[in-house]
């Protein structure tokens, strides 16, 4: 198997051969003359590009296709199994790791739950979780080729990771040892940017152009796509609405200020829901609260309720800042949707300007807890081949 850093001495080098691969990737199977037509590039040019491709191992030949009246075409494809990425998505209670090929396509999956872990424990599940995805990777030519992170908090466009509040981690660089110890890029971007993205590529976001994805977990992140692009901000802190203010008197929010929307519309305002019927912090508290709430206890059903009515407040909020055609609510929280969704949605209703309320679909995702892994694969893959991959069939559990 080669390691990823021979790739490094190897790229795509010119927009030729880009646009030919991602002709490839997006319309196969297809012909050379296929490509040629779609392409506007000569037949010669796009005769040496696709030798170049298959020699790569990038793509391969199958066929012959139909014929439109002369010799029967040989068609190509893809080779979504050249390599391999590992997407990882860090919670403040969990980790959760993918392997995917060059598609999207989950090959593999691995994740753990855990309570106040130190930054150093966590890296170290975190290590683990790397060495058993890339153990379970087939053969390929390339191997892994890179490893993507999402990080609840801010990480600035060198992937360091300013502030996670919720983790306890300030300033802390992930990137640079794990390449150190991997030998292949690493890509860290904020969950919630990873979350859109993964719904853009693969989720209910697909058709959208302006999507605000909300991550709700133990802390509440957003991720932006606007006019189909994904929106990072001046310095890529975009999205941190978890703390927007909700309560002008609130309770006290771990990253300083009072009445974060996170305090009472996350994981964080259900445990506080738990420790009054008796639950410890060391519990998976969503959890428990969904076993009991499925049978008819009424405490933790309306305690979803008013988790439910606070998401609806700050949706409201996005929805008349950003006049959105689609909001997609993300992360653990998904699990209680039944209870959740009625009082969210009837928030939205009655109090969202009326004029922003057409053509707007306020939805769960249909990635449930893999959007944030799948977006950072996206990244990690997109990285490798140099190019954009617009209908990738993800989400497809494989060799399970």
């Amino acid at each position: 198997m080669k390691k990823l850093n021979t790739w490094n001495q190897y790229t795509i080098k010119n927009g030729n051969k880009s646009l030919v691969l991602e002709t490839i990737m997006n319309q196969a199977p297809i012909s050379r003359a296929e490509i040629a037509n779609n392409t506007g590039l000569n037949k010669g040019t796009v005769s040496s590009q696709v030798s170049e491709l298959l020699n790569e191992d990038l793509i391969y030949e199958k066929g012959p296709g139909e014929s439109s009246g002369g010799r029967r075409p040989v068609m190509l494809l893809f080779n979504q199994h050249a390599g391999y990425c590992i997407g990882i998505d860090i919670g403040v209670n969990y980790l959760l790791g993918i392997l995917t090929d060059l598609e999207g396509n989950i090959c593999e999956e691995t994740s753990m739950n855990f309570h106040q872990l130190s930054y150093e424990h966590i890296n170290e599940e975190l290590c683990k979780i790397i060495d058993q995805l890339t153990a379970a990777a087939p053969p390929s030519p390339y191997g892994i080729v890179g490893i993507g992170i999402g990080v609840p908090g801010a990480v600035n466009k060198d992937g360091k990771v300013l502030l996670a509040p919720n983790l306890g981690w300030q300033n802390v660089e992930l990137k640079q040892p794990l390449e150190e110890k991997y030998e292949c890029p690493v890509i860290i971007e904020n969950e919630a940017n990873a979350g859109a993205y993964g719904e853009k590529k693969f989720g209910a976001g697909k058709d959208g152009k302006d999507i605000i994805y909300v991550s709700v977990g133990v802390g509440i992140g957003v991720g932006l796509v606007l006019n189909g692009k994904l929106y990072r901000g001046n310095n890529g802190f975009s999205g941190e609405m978890g703390h927007m203010t909700i309560e002008v008197n609130g309770d006290k929010c771990r990253c300083g200020n009072n009445g974060c929307w996170e305090l009472y519309a996350s994981e964080q305002a259900l445990i506080a829901y738990g420790k009054k019927l008796g639950f410890s912090e060391d519990q998976d508290t969503l959890a428990e609260m969904i076993e009991l709430a499925n049978t008819g206890d009424m405490e933790p059903i309306q305690s979803f309720r008013t988790i439910g009515a606070y998401l609806g407040v700050g949706i409201t909020n996005i929805i008349n800042s950003f006049n959105p055609e689609k909001v997609i609510i993300g992360n653990r929280l998904v699990a209680a949707k039944q209870w959740i969704e009625q009082p969210l949605l009837e928030k939205t209703k009655n109090n969202a300007l009326w004029f922003q309320k057409d053509d707007l679909n306020v939805s769960f995702s249909e990635l449930h807890t893999h959007a944030t892994a799948l977006g950072v694969a996206a990244f990690t893959f997109e990285n490798f081949l140099k190019v954009d991959i617009h209908h990738a069939p993800a989400y497809k559990l494989m060799n399970k």
